[in-house]
């Protein structure tokens, strides 16, 4: 009986779909995680600062671009993303996941086929379009972006 345990763990092991761990700063939380995220994408980091708010670019080794705006108080106001795949958005919106994934599902009842997400909700803007291989992701708090910064910075 043991050696078909044991048997069953390697196969369930060898044809379990591989786990790619990718944390992202939270929308609404705090900058702390920038470096591992950074080092879970095996990727770098690029900083771009603004007259309030910092941007840090991280770039992974499979393209994938991650920008994370970070108001002069050190929380995370908006997320942007673009890559090969659809990210982790429990990951990214944090504790704003929830009030998504209701938009979502009221979205999906209203409109039949595929199009690009546009989520205009009080305290939450999540924005999404692309094709396979090519995603464009953007989330941002209006009431927490900085003062003078346009949607259009947020890209």
């Amino acid at each position: 009986m043991k050696p078909l345990i044991a048997s069953l763990a390697v196969i369930v092991f060898l044809f379990s779909p591989p786990v790619l761990p990718m944390a992202f700063a939270a929308l609404g939380g705090d900058a702390t995680s920038i470096d591992a995220d950074r080092a879970q994408m095996k990727g770098s980091e690029e900083l771009k600062q603004g007259s309030t708010y910092t941007v840090h670019q991280l770039k992974g080794a499979s393209g994938t671009v991650v920008r994370e705006y970070i108001s002069s108080g050190g929380s995370v106001f908006a997320v942007a993303w673009q890559g090969q795949f659809v990210p982790n958005m429990q990951q990214l919106l944090g504790s704003y996941f929830d009030q998504y994934s209701v938009a979502v599902k009221a979205n999906k009842d209203a409109h039949a086929g595929r199009h690009p997400l546009n989520l205009q909700l009080p305290g939450l803007v999540v924005q999404m379009n692309g094709y396979t291989h090519a995603y464009h992701f953007r989330a941002y708090v209006p009431q927490q972006v900085p003062a003078g910064v346009t949607e259009e910075e947020l890209q």
